[in-house]
């Protein structure tokens, strides 16, 4: 099953939960919240297959993963806000897709904003998914 497919029915999941169990309203556009989430794919899936090409076994790719995954979760805004973290580790917060797609969705679900406000996340998202992704291609185009 594609990651991709994965990801779309894991947020709609979580939408809904959120939604129905949680009692959390929707205050924006679900095919905006949509479609900011196949520009987070795509930029997760370009990190993933970069991962994948620097590693030479699969255990050296789940490990890798999980050094990749746990910093960005801390340095994505999630737990700590970005605007407290020392000047060096916010430049670093750039490179994280997670940083943008988390204001996105608290501007969509919370806030009810549309692309007007959120097209600064919107495209940084996109730059970062062509940008890893054609580095990711590189690299596997090499490996074969």
């Amino acid at each position: 099953v594609p990651f991709v497919l994965i990801g779309f029915i894991d947020v709609a999941l979580i939408v809904l939960v959120a939604v129905f169990w949680f009692h959390v309203p929707i205050r924006g556009s679900i095919p905006l919240l949509f479609g900011a989430t196949a520009l987070f794919l795509m930029s997760s899936l370009g990190f993933g297959l970069l991962i994948s090409t620097m590693s030479r076994t699969q255990q050296q790719a789940m490990m890798s993963a999980f050094f990749f995954i746990f910093p960005a979760m801390l340095l994505s805004g999630f737990a700590f806000p970005i605007e407290n973290m020392p000047e060096p580790v916010q430049w670093i917060t750039y490179g994280n897709p997670l940083r943008y797609y988390l204001v996105i969705i608290r501007g969509i679900f919370l806030k009810g904003v549309g692309m007007d406000i959120l097209w600064p996340q919107f495209l940084a998202l996109f730059i970062l998914g062509v940008v890893i992704l054609r580095i990711a291609v590189g690299r596997f185009r090499k490996t074969l």
